[in-house]
């Protein structure tokens, strides 16, 4: 297939083989390397997988023997039917960070040798910019991610003058998109306030087997050396967004207020402001560095009393989530995604953001009352228990194939639609896509069909194959 083919091409191919259908990951950031964004692309091209789809992923070459002081995981996540790494180098300011080369060609060879229904640009950066550009002139259907509100950063790193800049940029960016998935309310509401006409809030989940306070650990709190402490913990990118610092200042406060030893506050996770925030740290401070997140980071969790988060710039807040699974009361400000879950005396306690000193009035209740944290361990784990990766998946799934059906000009009156219960929510907001205009894509069928229809276009495909092409 040539690159500036239509979409059709491989769509009737496909219908003709009647092969799966396809989706196509373009993303800064994936395994080995992870943070927020790469676990959810992992976790949805396994959960894809699972369910019928065939899955590439484009995303920056990681070095097998990073340089020192670059921590990488060991975590063997979402194994791709298809991996197109990509020549990267280290962000200086960031060396965690790859900066992948805009290699135009490696992405659409990666199309051509492909040939997806669906390109899925999970960052936006280079690789999620040049798989919108290849996916463009190939004329297929992109969809978009909106993991992390960069325009707020802009304050943190002290240039809030750049922070339209940055706005108008995202809003370039993800409307090219025909749908835009975001896992908060609050990231709903602002990407709809730049103008997007389609966003989907999905991705509000975590692994409740994996995160669970059965795995709570007495031997790793002794050899942490603080078994008769209250042990607070933070999880997350040691950088300037993230407030690490006024949690330092809070907890400074907290063992100034207490009996010496017993209070103590761990810390995991690298960043560039990890020297910084050492040297700068009071007694009683541990700092673990990067953890393999499926092997030691669900004991730590566990293994502690409490998690404090201090961010303001989150779209969801995944270490927030992993720790009420794992029944960890949590203290933080109700901002961002973290505030489409934290319920204040319910689940954890709701602090101002930027206040060090309510975020320690805050910790020192916790500590000196024991029923009220049991209490709140109990209402964490409810609220996590209520966030199904399953469920999740399943709309994803469902979701995929309307886009590709819109694109593909199929209409699917609601009638005709039947959802499996409990597998894409009542009140899923966001706006739903109207046909393209007439001559953006001139296929009329799918190599698939959309579940829960009677057949491509709401006609019945009953005794015949799935996939049907009309007559164009």
């Amino acid at each position: 297939m040539s690159i500036d083919a239509p979409w059709s091409s491989g769509i009737r191919r496909a219908a003709l083989t009647g092969r799966a259908p396809r989706v196509l990951y373009c993303t800064d950031t994936y395994s080995p390397q992870v943070n927020g964004v790469s676990v959810v692309t992992a976790g949805s091209v396994t959960g894809l997988r699972e369910r019928g789809w065939e899955v590439g992923v484009v995303a920056p070459r990681y070095p097998s023997h990073p340089s020192p002081g670059v921590r990488f995981f060991v975590d063997d996540l979402g194994a791709a039917d298809l991996h197109v790494d990509i020549p990267s180098v280290r962000f200086p300011p960031y060396p965690d960070i790859r900066l992948a080369a805009p290699l135009y060609s490696r992405v659409a060879d990666a199309v051509r040798t492909f040939e997806p229904d669906l390109v899925h640009c999970a960052t936006e950066f280079i690789l999620g910019r040049v798989g919108q550009i290849v996916a463009q002139r190939a004329r297929l259907p992109v969809v978009t991610s909106y993991h992390t509100d960069f325009s707020r950063y802009t304050d943190a790193y002290g240039a809030p003058w750049l922070r339209p800049t940055v706005s108008r940029y995202l809003a370039r960016f993800h409307g090219r998109a025909l749908r835009t998935y975001t896992p908060s309310d609050a990231a709903r509401d602002d990407l709809l306030a730049l103008g997007m006409r389609d966003v989907e809030v999905w991705g509000r989940t975590v692994d409740t087997d994996v995160f669970a306070p059965e795995r709570r650990d007495p031997p790793l709190r002794r050899r942490l050396g603080v078994d008769g402490a209250f042990v607070f913990l933070h999880v997350g990118r040691l950088a300037a967004e993230k407030g690490v610092h006024e949690l330092l200042e809070a907890f400074a406060f907290v063992r100034a207020a207490l009996p010496a030893g017993s209070v103590h506050l761990i810390i995991a996770g690298g960043g560039p402001e990890e020297a910084a925030l050492r040297a700068a740290a009071p007694p009683d401070v541990t700092f673990l560095g990067v953890l393999d997140r499926s092997l030691h980071l669900p004991r730590l969790y566990a293994s502690a009393d409490a998690f404090v988060f201090a961010s303001t710039t989150e779209t969801l807040g995944l270490v927030v989530l992993e720790a009420m699974s794992s029944g960890l009361p949590v203290i933080a400000p109700a901002a961002g995604g973290v505030a489409d879950h934290l319920r204040h005396e319910e689940n954890g306690l709701e602090v101002p953001a930027n206040d060090p000193s309510r975020m320690a009035r805050a910790m020192v209740r916790l500590v000196m009352n024991p029923r009220l944290r049991a209490a709140l361990a109990l209402g964490a784990r409810r609220t996590a228990d209520g966030l199904s990766w399953r469920n999740e998946l399943d709309r994803l799934d469902v979701s995929y194939r309307e886009v590709c059906a819109a694109h593909a000009g199929v209409s699917r009156p609601p009638s005709t639609s039947t959802i499996p219960p409990g597998s894409i929510a009542a009140s899923q907001t966001g706006q739903r896509l109207e046909p393209p205009p007439r001559g953006v894509a001139s296929a009329r069928g799918l190599p698939f069909r959309v579940p829960g229809s009677r057949g491509v276009g709401g006609v019945s495909t009953e005794g015949e194959p799935s996939c049907r092409m009309p007559n164009t």
